[in-house]
């Protein structure tokens, strides 16, 4: 059995309202690739950042997450279903869909079993289309502090699992014909103190506070604020989109 990395459901609530969306143009891009738009598989889904977005390309969007704290704080959606399950063992029938996605999530999976478990649900024409984005950018001197946050200050306490996330999915296994992706980006308007605030859902963050007793945003958080401006001046921030999508299979 795969023992479930959880670092998100202790701050499940904080997640949901903290963590940036996705642009259209990926779910446009995404719900072309397979060759009916039927069913898809958001594996992973967390609170359902994905899931929304694909149900309105899609008739049904089957939304799993092996943490009930995680799904529940999600968005309802008409077209999507939300249910507790892990990557490896999704619990749906064999050839049933025709879309698999996994959206910030697929770093923490068990490989092997996870495209065990693809093979074997994955309708004939199906697709599967895994993306991550890796820390935001605003300016150089926001991403300097941004940098030392994630690299200086907590580095120690990323999962190990954090690196395919650094390698921006170049180093993934893919096993499956693959389609080049465009370039894709995130892009949303934050003030200072919300920008903060999705720094805190780091899972870095989180086990850094847990380990030590200290808030690591606080050690850069005079610097940043030089760095910003005006608090409450909204800046752009922006989060480069890093996808692995096949063509259609079978």
């Amino acid at each position: 059995m795969t023992t479930f990395k959880d670092h998100f459901s202790g701050h499940a609530a904080a997640y949901a309202s903290y963590r940036p969306g996705y642009p259209a143009e990926l779910f446009d891009f995404i719900a072309s690739l397979p060759r009916r738009r039927g069913l898809v598989w958001d594996c992973g889904t967390g609170n359902g950042q994905a899931a929304v977005g694909l149900a309105e390309q899609f008739e049904k969007v089957i939304a799993t997450d092996p943490s009930a704290q995680q799904l529940g704080q999600a968005a309802p959606h008409p077209r999507v279903e939300y249910r507790v399950a892990p990557a490896e063992d999704s619990g749906l029938p064999d050839r049933s869909v025709d879309l698999v996605t996994v959206a910030q999530a697929f770093h923490w999976f068990d490989f092997e079993r996870f495209f065990a478990e693809v093979r074997r649900v994955l309708a004939p024409g199906g697709a599967v289309a895994l993306w991550t984005y890796n820390l935001a950018r605003v300016s150089p001197e926001v991403d300097e502090q941004t940098d030392r946050l994630a690299y200086r200050i907590a580095v120690a306490s990323w999962p190990p699992e954090r690196k395919w996330v650094d390698e921006e999915y170049r180093t993934i296994p893919f096993p499956f014909p693959e389609v080049a992706a465009p370039p894709m980006r995130h892009q949303e308007s934050w003030d200072l103190e919300r920008f903060l605030l999705y720094v805190r859902t780091w899972s870095a963050c989180q086990r850094y506070q847990k380990e030590t007793g200290k808030d690591p945003v606080a050690e850069i958080r005079a610097e940043l604020e030089k760095a910003w401006g005006p608090p409450e001046r909204e800046r752009t921030i922006t989060w480069p989109i890093f996808i692995r999508a096949s063509a259609p299979i079978g």
